[in-house]
C-alpha cells in the first residue's frame, strides 16, 4: 500500500449504496504482495469484527485462515438480472464473467450515482456488452450525445434484457426503444433519441 491521497472526484462507494464525495476520504494504491501471489483466489481469511475497515495492519493483529483451497475458484457469474457493476471496476471482473458478457447482446442501463440520471443503451455488435462498455471506458461517453456534455462520472452499469441468439439488430433496437419508454429516459434521463 502506498500513495495515500484524498479522493479527487465523486465516486460510487465500493461496498454500499451512495457516493463518496471528492475530498471526503483517503485513497490508497494497493499492490499485490508477490510472496502470496500463488494464494490469490485460494486463501479465505476471517476478518472478524474489523471486516468493514478498508485498512487493516497485519503486523498489529492476527487473522484466522478459514480455508486454503488447492485450486483457484472464480466466483460464479451472478446472472444477467443480478449483474450490477461500476464501469471503473469492469477490468477487475473474473475472466469467466467477461466471456459471458462478450457473447451476450441486449439492453443495458447506465446510471450516474452523483446526478441520479439514467441512460438506456444497447449492445448489438460483436463483443456484446463487454465491447460496448469498453467504449465508455475508453472515451468517457461511448459516442452518446448527452454523455459527451457530462463529467465522466463513474457510471454504474446493469443489464435490463438479453437478446436471443436469433435477434437481429433491428430487434434489439426495438427492445431498446421499449425500455427507453418504460423508464422515460428520453424525458427524464440522458437519452436523446
Amino acid at each position: 500500500m502506498k500513495n495515500r491521497r484524498l479522493l479527487e472526484h465523486d465516486a460510487p462507494k465500493p461496498h454500499m449504496d451512495g457516493v463518496d464525495e471528492a475530498g471526503s476520504c483517503d485513497v490508497y494504491d494497493l499492490t499485490l504482495e508477490q510472496k502470496l501471489g500463488d494464494a490469490v483466489g485460494k486463501l479465505l481469511i476471517d476478518w472478524g469484527p474489523g471486516a468493514k475497515a478498508w485498512i487493516q495492519r497485519a503486523d498489529q493483529q492476527s487473522k484466522r485462515i478459514k480455508e486454503l483451497r488447492t485450486e483457484f475458484k472464480e466466483p460464479d457469474f451472478p446472472g444477467f438480472l443480478n449483474f450490477i457493476e461500476s464501469l471503473s471496476r469492469l477490468d477487475k471482473l473474473p475472466k469467466g464473467w467477461i466471456a459471458v458478457l462478450q457473447f451476450s447482446r441486449g439492453i443495458y442501463l447506465l446510471t450516474c450515482p452523483r446526478t441520479k440520471e439514467q441512460y438506456v443503451g444497447s449492445a448489438t455488435g460483436e463483443g456484446g456488452f463487454w465491447r460496448r462498455w469498453q467504449d465508455y471506458i475508453q472515451t468517457g461517453h461511448g459516442g452518446d450525445v448527452a454523455l459527451k456534455s457530462r463529467d465522466p462520472s463513474d457510471y454504474q452499469v446493469s443489464i435490463l434484457e438479453i437478446a436471443g441468439t436469433a435477434s437481429t439488430m433491428d430487434d434489439i433496437i426495438k427492445m431498446e426503444g421499449r425500455w427507453k419508454s418504460k423508464l422515460q429516459s428520453r424525458e427524464m434521463g440522458l437519452n436523446r433519441n
